[in-house]
């Protein structure tokens, strides 16, 4: 096992890495930003290093400075959360190279499943469901133009690196599909450093359903069965929960061994996350994408098997097997997560940074929340809005949705701006508890919203 591990990450997730490695007995180093000199991670860790100012690109996106701060703190091995340089295979094969473990799957494995190209290939070959369209790369508007005469419109043009909506174009005719191949392009070239496309049938009442995976590098994968995260913004989840409430077991359990199959193939080792579109008319499911590290959401998988999902990257990372088979993976009762932004809903979602003078997190039975906040912490205006997850477990959903509600109604956070009163509307909205929605669902709720 690890003897000290640096966290290449900020925010909660870093606080969670820390918490997880503290109960394993783990020292941990924390690096931070200048904007980050109050954060919770940087007060928990053993030792904490500033690696540059709060411009990403100069401290958490550096790769020489995290690796100088790994190698001045004599650590095993680094965990890169999610987000920053989490599926970067560049940043793993460094560290690789300077003899210091990677908590994460192998280069090889990033980059087969991080391009939605090549993912898409193995999957078919693995006989896992995916979209009708392009088999590979597309290189020009005439054949953008001849795959969308075959599948019919509409169609989606994707960059085949990255994600989070960027470089994702809906087109529903010939001209609109010209622009949007060329503007997806544009906008992989300039956020990923990669241009490459692919066209896929786009699917307009779709829910948003991934399932997890751990794997070891003993060549056994398993899945901790599936989440739905169809309640979400502009391609930004903001409501996650387990087990999806319309699954039958037949298709959960054909869904969730795809997605292990998958992995399989991959040679995975460690935590991923497979995430499929589901067609609410047909209920066909298609492949999306692989996420190659821990997601924001993990918690109501941990709190709907007993597995504590941070802990288990580690012990693989280390070299240890799976503790556990397929078989002995059990759900128990239902988990819903609600993600806390420090933005305001009623304008547009606007940032609100600021210090926040009062930070009274809700508890109780089945009640957890991560952060990184305080009474005093001062949210910075330069990284992602989240401020904390909300999670609670109860025997039912409609038990966990109570408690969101209750939860909501104590969780206050002063004087910044905060996404509970929008939270707090959708715990009450009929379609939502009768879960009768799709992924564009909250934009439609909100076009309509008055006010």
């Amino acid at each position: 096992m690890f003897s000290r591990i640096l966290i290449a990450n900020r925010g909660e997730v870093a606080v969670r890495i820390i918490r997880a490695a503290r109960e394993m007995g783990i020292e941990t180093v924390a690096v931070y930003s200048t904007a980050d000199k109050d954060s919770s991670h940087v007060k928990l860790a053993d030792q904490a290093i500033c690696i540059g100012p709060p411009v990403a690109s100069e401290s958490y996106l550096n790769i020489p400075r995290i690796i100088s701060a790994a190698e001045v703190a004599n650590v095993d091995a680094i965990h890169p959360g999610y987000g920053f340089l989490a599926e970067n295979a560049h940043f793993a094969e460094v560290c690789a190279s300077c003899n210091i473990k990677f908590i994460g799957p192998s280069v090889e494995c990033m980059n087969l499943l991080g391009d939605k190209v090549s993912c898409k290939q193995l999957a078919i070959k693995q006989k896992v469901p995916t979209s009708p369209g392009s088999k590979g790369a597309i290189d020009s508007e005439d054949e953008a133009l001849k795959i969308a005469k075959q599948i019919k419109y509409p169609v989606i043009v994707k960059a085949a690196a990255g994600g989070g909506g960027r470089g994702m174009r809906v087109a529903h005719n010939d001209i609109a599909l010209r622009k949007a191949f060329q503007q997806a392009q544009q906008e992989a070239q300039a956020a990923f450093g990669n241009p490459t496309v692919y066209v896929e049938k786009f699917i307009e009442k779709a829910r948003h359903i991934e399932v997890q995976i751990m794997g070891d590098e003993h060549g056994n994968v398993v899945h901790l069965w599936e989440r739905d995260c169809t309640m979400q913004r502009r391609h930004q989840k903001l409501i996650e929960e387990a087990p999806c409430p319309i699954l039958t077991d037949d298709e959960r359990k054909d869904l969730c061994a795809a997605a292990a199959r998958l992995c399989r193939a991959a040679k995975y080792a460690g935590a991923g996350t497979v995430e499929f579109l589901m067609d609410g008319k047909s209920r066909t499911f298609y492949l999306m994408e692989v996420n190659t590290r821990v997601q924001v959401e993990h918690p109501v998988t941990e709190a709907i098997t007993g597995i504590d999902i941070v802990k288990m990257q580690i012990r693989v990372a280390a070299g240890e097997k799976l503790p556990f088979t397929q078989k002995q993976i059990k759900r128990n009762g239902h988990a819903i997560e609600v993600r806390i932004n420090a933005e305001d809903p009623a304008r547009n979602f606007t940032p609100s940074p600021g210090k926040i003078t009062n930070f009274d997190p809700p508890g109780g039975p089945g009640v957890r929340v991560d952060t990184h906040c305080y009474g005093g912490y001062v949210v910075p205006p330069n990284y992602d809005s989240m401020i904390a997850k909300l999670i609670v477990h109860k025997p039912t959903r409609e038990e966990a949705i109570l408690g969101i509600r209750r939860s909501l109604r104590e969780f206050n956070v002063q004087p910044i701006k905060t996404t509970i009163p929008l939270h707090q509307d959708l715990m009450v909205n009929g379609n939502f508890r009768r879960s009768d929605i799709d992924i564009h669902f909250v934009e439609r709720l909100l076009e309509h919203k008055p006010g």
